[in-house]
């Protein structure tokens, strides 16, 4: 037997064992899992030393922050590989405030999954920060949206499964 609960802005699907799982992820969820931490950089930090952050950190991306502490910009793998043929062995002593994207589209942590695949998707750019209450409280990346919403996908998939062999 399974119990729907309503929340704000999902639905929580709790089976007899107890179990829950929510069919509309937001990003708060996926923060949750993988923590809040994130690159930042100085507008006049070297392509060079930026780039061998965010390699040591394994990340696509470090965020530049303005004098209130939210994103103004943002540095990402595509950024400096799209430099590079115009600036080539010059480009690392260039500053990231030279080759930043910006302004930043930014989410708060209440935002669904979906919407921020489809922000990605018609913004063309793969990692967006979080916002909450005035904060940077953490950024998402495309692979943390595909890999919550194949785990949402396959959940639904079981669900229907399960209904349908306790069903019949």
């Amino acid at each position: 037997a399974h119990n729907l609960t309503e929340v704000p802005n999902r639905f929580i699907l709790q089976s007899s064992d107890g179990h829950a799982e929510t069919d509309t992820v937001i990003v708060r969820d996926i923060l949750e899992k993988k923590g809040g931490e994130v690159l930042l950089a100085a507008r006049d930090a070297t392509i060079t030393d930026t780039v061998a952050a965010m390699c040591e950190k394994g990340v696509g991306s470090a965020l530049v922050l303005d004098d209130d502490g939210l994103p103004a910009g943002i540095l990402t793998e595509r950024d400096v590989m799209r430099s590079f043929a115009a600036h080539g062995a010059k480009l690392g002593k260039l500053k990231v405030g030279d080759l930043m994207s910006a302004p930043v589209k930014t989410v708060g942590p209440d935002a669904t999954v979906i919407s921020v695949m489809q922000l990605m998707t018609s913004h063309r750019f793969r990692h967006v920060p979080i916002i909450d209450d005035g904060k940077l409280v953490g950024i998402v990346s495309i692979g943390d949206v595909v890999k919550t919403r194949l785990a949402e996908t396959e959940f639904e998939a079981e669900s229907l499964r399960q209904y349908i062999s306790t069903s019949y």
